[in-house]
């Protein structure tokens, strides 16, 4: 007879666990050991209907024989990993083989254990499975949250446009070339074209070129080897290298210099680049992104930026609006903002007076969004509660 072995389960109380078995003395026997260890546990006869409570509820690990009837455990993993569901499975058989447990991990279970399992290490196997599935849920929802922090926010006609021609463009490898002005939110743009495309598992490497001394920008870029230069002490990997399998976002484009734009056209030709003071090449697969505040027909007119790179880079021309073309977006955006805050400092969420927000969206936004960001945070530290016309008046610049 199994004994019971407790092991330091109160982190895990509540922690909800499916046993999958057509045998109704091993669903009986386990679901009694697990009880006792203060789990929540369910059970599933075969694979349909286990299939039917994996998609319907929340389990951290699944227990899943392999050899059932209708459909086998086996199946039952493959089919789980298709509709994206978290839960780990812990499989277990009588008739297990090295082969076997080989086949299950590969196709995504956590571990392998054979029947009658010993109690030990069936419970440290789950504990350890619990810490997974943990891992996974909190990645998740870091995720999500990461996602709504970038979110775009708006429903006038010209967001429509950016959030439409964004869900096109994503899913494609055509290189996205972003133009408005400066705070108007390219950046945000770049990182949701990444984000719903086939790389966002890869890395989104960022790049203000405006930001890099021209005398450093290719090395920032392409990497240099050692001794490549009078500072170069160290081998340094490039920005092109570390974006490989992902997507290389090239913010204010139009301030890279010559050379440099010479060497970034060469490696859209031909995927490959070369490390300053080097002389191997290096494959690289990587998705352009570019964006630019300037006015880059003007820039080659005046020789100032090459044609041909314009033309490699601008297979699609998103256009993000100045927030003076959408100012009904104002009051979704003050609300956001205020949200956002408001979580930062960690307070309750000021509210705003509708008079307030009538002076904001009547305001011609240089700064577009990001000056708009600022204004609200400073009537956020600086107002009352609510925020009113008067701490608009007082504390901004914006007169009624």
């Amino acid at each position: 007879m199994l004994s019971k072995l407790n092991i330091d389960n109160n982190l895990y109380t509540m922690s909800k666990i499916i046993i999958i078995d057509d045998e109704q003395s091993i669903r009986n026997t386990l679901r009694e050991i697990l009880e006792y260890e203060k789990y929540e546990v369910d059970e599933a006869k075969d694979g349909d209907e286990a299939l039917k409570k994996l998609e319907n509820g929340n389990y951290d690990v699944a227990l899943c024989d392999i050899k059932m009837p209708k459909v086998d455990g086996i199946e039952v993993l493959e089919r789980v990993q298709e509709m994206g569901i978290s839960t780990q499975f812990i499989m277990i058989s009588a008739h297990g083989t090295i082969e076997t447990a080989v086949s299950a991990t590969k196709k995504g279970a956590y571990d392998f254990i054979q029947k009658p399992p010993d109690l030990n290490r069936l419970l440290v196997t789950l504990r350890n499975a619990m810490d997974k599935s943990s891992l996974v849920n909190e990645t998740r929802t870091l995720k999500k949250k990461i996602s709504k922090t970038f979110d775009i926010i708006g429903n006038s006609a010209v967001i429509d446009k950016v959030k439409s021609d964004i869900e096109k463009v994503a899913p494609t490898e055509a290189r996205v070339f972003i133009t408005g002005p400066n705070g108007s939110g390219k950046e945000l743009v770049a990182r949701w074209i990444h984000e719903k495309s086939n790389r966002a598992s890869g890395p989104m490497i960022e790049v203000n070129c405006a930001a890099i001394p021209s005398e450093l920008i290719e090395s920032e870029l392409f990497g240099h080897e050692k001794g490549s230069f009078t500072s170069a002490h160290k081998q340094r990997i490039g920005k092109f290298e570390q974006a490989n399998g992902g997507t290389l976002f090239l913010d204010e484009i139009g301030d890279m210099s010559l050379s440099a734009q010479a060497k970034v056209l060469r490696a859209l030709q031909e995927n490959k680049i070369t490390r300053v003071g080097g002389d191997k090449e290096i494959k690289v697969n990587v998705r352009i992104v570019a964006a630019t505040n300037k006015n880059l027909k003007e820039a080659i007119e005046n020789n100032k930026f090459r044609e041909d790179l314009y033309h490699r880079l601008s297979v699609i021309v998103i256009k993000v609006p100045a927030l003076k073309e959408r100012k009904d977006d104002i009051p979704l955006l003050i609300d956001k903002f205020l949200t956002d805050i408001g979580q930062e400092y960690g307070t309750k969420p000021k509210c705003i007076e509708k008079k307030a927000i009538a002076l904001l969206q009547k305001h011609d936004w240089t700064g577009n969004v990001r000056e708009l960001r600022n204004v609200v945070e400073r009537l956020v530290i600086l107002g009352k509660e609510p925020i009113s016309l008067q701490d608009v008046t007082s504390y901004t610049e914006i007169k009624a």
